[in-house]
C-alpha cells in the first residue's frame, strides 16, 4: 500500500485548479439551507435518548465484497472522467467493489432520511458515512454506530494528536475524522491593508454595513464566545451564550453586520458588498484560486473553531470489516495527501504533509490545509451540547438570523 505510486503531478495540479473553479465546496453545501429550512430541520430532530439501543448487524464481509460510502459532493479526489483515483486504487488493491454515494447534502436532512432505520438497527444503505462532529455525537449517544475493531484500522496511529480525544468519542472508538476545517476571519487585502486581528475589529466604524457572518451557529457563536474569553471546548453557561447572542443582535440591529449567510457570503466578498467576514478556511483558499489573491484568512487572536466530518459505521451495516478496510486505507499519508490536494481542507493524517511535497511543495506549506502544531493550538472544537442546549441555543441564533 505504501509503495503505490502517486498520480502524475501535473494532472493532480490541473484537477486541483479545475475543482476550485467549478465545483461546490462541501462546507458550502452544509450552509446552503435557508433559515426557515434550518428551523424546520431542527424541529424535526430527535433530542432524547433511546430507551433501548439497537444491536449491531451481523458482519457478512467475508462473503460480501461490496461497500457503500455515503459522503458530501466535491469531497473526494475526482478526475476529468468523473472517476475517483484514490478509490479506484483501493478497489484494485482490496478486491472490494465500492459504491461512492453522494447522498449527504446536509446533516439534518440526511439524518431525517435514515433515523427510523437507525433506531431499528436496520441497514440504511451505507456502510460508512461522513457527518459533522455534532451530528456524530448524536448518533453515538443514541447507539446508532458500531464500535471499530481497532486491530482492523492500524493506520489509526496516524491520526493527528489533537483529534484523538473528543468529548463525544474519547479515544475514537467509534469515529475517525475524514476532513477538517477552521472558522476564522477574512478581509479584502486591498481595501483593508492593515488587516484584522480580532472579532472586535469587525465592529470598527469604517466597516459598518460591510461585515458578513456565517449561518452555522457553532462557528459564528463559537468565535463570539472565544472573544469573551470563554473556552468553547469546555462547559459554559447560558449567561455566557446569551451575552454572545446580545453582541450579535446589537451588531445586526446597528447595521454593522450586512448579512448572515451560508456559502453565498463568498459572492458578497467578490462583489465588494462585504469587506470582512467570519468565514471558513477552505473557502478562502478556493476564492483566492478562482478570483485572484485578494483575500486573507486569519485565526482571531482569541481563537478560531475547528470542525471535522467523521467516518462512522452505521449500526445496521452488514459490511463492517469492509468499511474498516476503506477507513484504514484513507489514513495512509500518501492517500490523504492526494485527497487534501483536491478538496483543500485539513487532512487529519500525520505524514500527509510530507507526502504532499511530492505533489506540490507550495501546497504542503499552506497552513489552511496542513496546519502545524502552533496553528492548531489556536483553534477549539465547539463542545458537544445536550439535546436541550442544542435546541435552545439554535433557536436563539435562528431568531437573530430571521431578524437580520
Amino acid at each position: 500500500m505504501k509503495n503505490r505510486p502517486l498520480p502524475n503531478d501535473p494532472m493532480i495540479r490541473q484537477l486541483v485548479q479545475s475543482a476550485r473553479a467549478s465545483q461546490l465546496t462541501r462546507r458550502g453545501l452544509l450552509a446552503g439551507a435557508t433559515a426557515s429550512a434550518a428551523a424546520l430541520a431542527l424541529a424535526a430532530c430527535s433530542t432524547g435518548g433511546a430507551s433501548s439501543k439497537p444491536t449491531p448487524a451481523k458482519d457478512q464481509s467475508s462473503t460480501d465484497k461490496t461497500l457503500t460510502w455515503a459522503n458530501w459532493q466535491a469531497y473526494l479526489d475526482q478526475d476529468q472522467n468523473g472517476k475517483y483515483p484514490t478509490l479506484e486504487a483501493f478497489q484494485k488493491q482490496s478486491g472490494l467493489k465500492v459504491k461512492y454515494d453522494v447522498a449527504v447534502d446536509d446533516n439534518n436532512t440526511y439524518y431525517a432520511k435514515v433515523k427510523d432505520q437507525l433506531a431499528l438497527g436496520k441497514d440504511i444503505g451505507a456502510d460508512t458515512v461522513c457527518l459533522t462532529d455534532w451530528m456524530i455525537a448524536r448518533w453515538i449517544r443514541l447507539g446508532y454506530v458500531q464500535s471499530f475493531d481497532q486491530a482492523a484500522i492500524p493506520n489509526k496511529k496516524n491520526l493527528t494528536s489533537n483529534l484523538v480525544n473528543v468529548d463525544f468519542d474519547p479515544g475514537r472508538a467509534k469515529s475517525l475524522p475524514w476532513q477538517s476545517g477552521f472558522a476564522g476571519i477574512c478581509w479584502n487585502k486591498e481595501k483593508l491593508p492593515n488587516g484584522l486581528k480580532s472579532i472586535e475589529d469587525l465592529w470598527k466604524p469604517d466597516l459598518k454595513g460591510k461585515v458578513g457572518v456565517l449561518s452555522e451557529m457553532r462557528d459564528t457563536m463559537g468565535l463570539l464566545l472565544l472573544q469573551q474569553g470563554v473556552d468553547i471546548s469546555k462547559e459554559f453557561s447560558d449567561d455566557d451564550f446569551n451575552k454572545a447572542i446580545d453582541t450579535l443582535t446589537k451588531e445586526v440591529n446597528d447595521g454593522q453586520i450586512r448579512n448572515i449567510k451560508g456559502n453565498s457570503y463568498l459572492n458578497d466578498l467578490k462583489s465588494g458588498d462585504t469587506l470582512a467576514a467570519i468565514c471558513w478556511s477552505g473557502d478562502i483558499t478556493q476564492l483566492n484560486a478562482e478570483a485572484g489573491d485578494n483575500w486573507q484568512f486569519a485565526i482571531p487572536e482569541a481563537g478560531g473553531t475547528l470542525w471535522s466530518d467523521n467516518f462512522v459505521i452505521p449500526i445496521g451495516s452488514p459490511r463492517k470489516a469492509n468499511a474498516e478496510k476503506l477507513i484504514d486505507y484513507y489514513y495512509e499519508p500518501e492517500v490523504a495527501a492526494e485527497v487534501a490536494a483536491w478538496v483543500n481542507y485539513i487532512t487529519p493524517v500525520q505524514g500527509a504533509k510530507e507526502a504532499a511535497v511530492k505533489i506540490d511543495a507550495k501546497l504542503a506549506e499552506n497552513q489552511l490545509i496542513f496546519p502545524d502544531e502552533e496553528t492548531l493550538s489556536k483553534v477549539h472544537v465547539f463542545r458537544t451540547l445536550t439535546p436541550a442546549q442544542e435546541q435552545k441555543y439554535q433557536a436563539a441564533f435562528q431568531k437573530v438570523i430571521l431578524g437580520a
